[in-house]
């Protein structure tokens, strides 16, 4: 399902190349500086091995043409540990490295944007998350605390008269800091990277 989200992204970016235009300008009093927006990793729901019952809003506001900031709620559960990589790592979705139980997370994310040549821009997103720990029955065994970083490079593609956008990127993300897991929990994490390569694939609504 993770690979099939990232064909559909790919697929979006190709047949609206022609639609790309100049990022917004300085001098541009007249574009929209709100706006609303999520992520194609929606889709990830469907997911048969581990859907993640993920929930995604970001509210956003263009400070310049070229500075943006903006506010992510999110929330997800995983069962594997973060530093298995869904697209490219078999291990994921084995029941050799499955957590005894699963993660649920809350948090937010705060996230500042610099274009520098037309679409073209480098984010950085810093979230403090809140975790659940749950055992197999669905038991609450603990709690956490951490700090989730994404470190993003993309494009910005406008649709529609500039009403929607599309932002497909390439990341980083990972973990600075976090609390101690668990018991169980934290053997499997501890085989794993903290910090693992992440696309993306943003859209909005402007207004």
């Amino acid at each position: 399902m993770k690979k099939k989200i990232l064909w559909i992204g790919l697929a979006l970016m190709l047949t609206s190349s022609f639609q790309v235009k100049a990022q917004y300008t300085k001098t541009d009093s007249t574009y929209k500086r709100w706006f609303v927006g999520s992520t194609l990793f929606l889709l990830g729901n469907f997911d048969k091995v581990d859907p993640p019952n993920f929930i995604q809003l970001n509210l956003g506001y263009r400070i310049t043409g070229k500075d943006v900031i903006s506010l992510e709620l999110k929330t997800w559960k995983y069962s594997w540990p973060l530093g298995i990589n869904p697209f490219y790592n078999k291990a994921y979705g084995t029941s050799v490295e499955k957590f005894p139980g699963y993660i649920k997370d809350y948090g937010f994310a705060i996230a500042y944007q610099k274009y520098f040549w037309k679409g073209l821009y480098a984010a950085v997103h810093v979230m403090p998350a809140w975790q659940s720990y749950m055992n197999e029955n669905g038991n609450k065994v603990g709690n956490g605390f951490m700090i989730f970083n994404t470190y993003r490079v993309g494009y910005h593609i406008k649709f529609f008269k500039d009403r929607f956008f599309f932002e497909p990127s390439i990341g980083i993300a990972g973990r600075p800091y976090y609390t101690k897991m668990p018991d169980g929990f934290k053997q499997k994490d501890d085989k794993w990277a903290k910090w693992t390569p992440e696309p993306g694939l943003h859209f909005g609504f402007n207004f």
